[in-house]
């Protein structure tokens, strides 16, 4: 699919279909593929399994970030994330977190960020609880790139109801609602 001002129009929803490597054609990034960026912006889902006993740990940790959000909205801010979404599940008896997120930077951007995120802020990742995280996770970014390559299941299609809209613009547009509102509330 290319990339014309047509399919980057906002008011039309948009779908793509991806082949199955996650990339249309092979680009090098700073770390590997060069993932599209989509009508959902960019993201991705890692799929990994939990270390047994460390599913109390996966549900403390939401918890801390929820905390953690309640006391500084903006202290994912860096990350430019749309969504977020965890998930446990069961596969032949063995636990698998999947990861889910949306963002508006690309993949090796966002995995450069969290990291950072994270070391700066002193919250520990949630991935310290999944098999094959590298214990060196804080000074090694080589061992974290590649176990988020390795973990990575790309989407074979993505759909956006406002299309390559970054999270930055929608709140602009939300403030600027809520202005008008304000001033339609004022003028009666």
């Amino acid at each position: 699919m290319s990339d014309t001002p047509k399919q980057r129009d906002w008011s039309k929803p948009a779908a793509m279909a991806i082949p199955k490597e996650g990339y249309f054609k092979l680009e090098q990034g700073r770390y590997g593929p060069i993932f599209p960026k989509t009508p959902a912006c960019y993201g991705f889902t890692i799929i990994a399994k939990l270390i047994p006993g460390r599913e109390p740990a996966i549900y403390e940790h939401a918890r801390k970030i929820e905390r953690a959000v309640a006391e500084k909205p903006d202290c994912l801010a860096v990350l430019k994330l749309h969504y977020l979404r965890w998930q446990l599940f069961k596969i032949n008896g063995e636990t698998y977190f999947q990861y889910q997120g949306i963002f508006d930077t690309d993949f090796d951007k966002y995995l450069e960020d969290a990291v950072a995120l994270f070391i700066e802020s002193g919250l520990t990742t949630v991935f310290i609880n999944l098999e094959g995280w590298p214990a060196d996770w804080r000074t090694n970014l080589q061992a974290v790139i590649k176990f988020f390559r390795d973990h990575q299941c790309p989407s074979f299609l993505e759909y956006g109801e406002y299309p390559y809209v970054s999270a930055d613009e929608i709140k602009k547009a939300l403030a600027l609602k809520q202005a008008f509102s304000s001033m339609l509330d004022q003028m009666q």
